[in-house]
C-alpha cells in the first residue's frame, strides 16, 4: 500500500498527519506494507501510483501558495477521483477544487475547477466551533472541530448534514463535498483519528476488504464520550 501526504508541511493544522498514522496503523494491522511518500512544494508526483491521497488543513496565505503549486495535478486528480480511489481533504484544502476562492480583501484565486462551488472568505468573522455532522456513507455521527474564515456556495453532493455546529456556509446545514470515495471536510481534530469508524470506512476502501480494528478500542471509546458530550450541547 503507498498513501501520499501532499503539501505534508505546509498544510498540516489541528494535528492532521494523525490522519496518516492512523491509516498506517490500521492497514499494518491488517496484514498490509504500507509506505507514505510525504510531499511538497518543490516535488512531482504521479498521483495514480498511490492507493490513497491526503492533504490536511493550512491557513489562508498558505492555502493560496499551495493552490498555485496544486494547479499541476488538476488532470491527474480528476482521474483519480474518477477511478473510484479514496481521498481526503480537510479544512480548508478541499476548497481549492471549486472554481474559484475569494480573499477577504476581495481578490479571486481560480481553483482547480473540478466542481462549481465557490468559496468567499470573511476577514471580519471566523467560525470556531466544534460539530456533529452525519456523512453520507453512514448513519453513524462525526465528531470533530472546525475553525474557518470562509462560506462555500454552490456544493452540489454535500458529504455531510450537521444536527451541531455549522455548515458550509451560515444558512445550509450540510458540509464538506463528497464525489465517488472523495471526502472533503472543514472538519480537524483530526478526523480519523477522532471517528475510528470513519478510519475503517477508508482503510476498507484502500484495502478491497474489512481492516482489523481490534486495537480500536481506546479510540471508539473517545469517540462515544466526544460524541455525547457534544450531543448534551445541542
Amino acid at each position: 500500500m503507498k498513501l501520499l501526504h501532499l503539501y505534508h508541511d505546509i498544510m498540516n493544522l489541528y494535528g492532521d498527519y494523525a490522519n496518516i498514522l492512523a491509516l498506517q496503523r490500521i492497514l499494518g494491522n491488517s496484514g498490509e506494507e504500507v509506505t507514505v511518500d510525504r510531499l511538497s512544494l518543490s516535488d512531482t508526483a504521479t498521483l495514480d501510483d498511490y492507493d490513497f491521497i491526503f492533504i490536511g488543513s493550512g491557513t489562508e496565505k498558505n492555502q493560496k501558495v499551495v493552490l498555485e503549486d496544486f494547479q499541476q495535478y488538476k488532470d491527474q486528480l480528476a482521474a483519480y477521483i474518477a477511478s473510484g480511489k479514496p481521498v481526503l481533504m480537510t479544512g480548508n484544502s478541499f476548497e481549492m477544487l471549486g472554481r474559484s476562492i475569494t480573499d477577504g480583501d476581495g481578490k479571486t484565486y481560480d481553483g482547480l475547477g473540478l466542481y462549481d462551488f465557490t468559496v468567499t472568505e470573511i476577514r471580519s468573522k471566523r467560525y470556531t466551533t466544534d460539530i456533529i455532522a452525519t456523512p453520507c456513507f453512514s448513519d453513524q455521527p462525526l465528531v470533530g472541530f472546525i475553525n474557518k474564515s470562509s462560506m462555500i456556495r454552490g456544493v452540489k453532493t454535500p458529504m455531510n448534514t450537521v444536527t451541531f455546529g455549522i455548515g458550509n456556509n451560515d444558512d445550509e446545514m450540510t458540509e464538506g463535498v463528497v464525489d465517488k470515495h472523495f471526502y472533503g471536510t472543514h472538519i480537524t481534530g483530526p478526523v480519523l483519528q477522532k471517528n475510528p469508524h470513519f478510519l475503517i470506512h477508508i482503510a476498507e476502501l484502500i484495502l478491497g476488504r474489512k481492516p482489523a480494528d481490534d486495537h480500536l478500542a481506546y479510540e471508539k471509546k473517545g469517540y462515544e464520550n466526544t460524541l455525547q458530550k457534544l450531543s448534551e450541547r445541542k
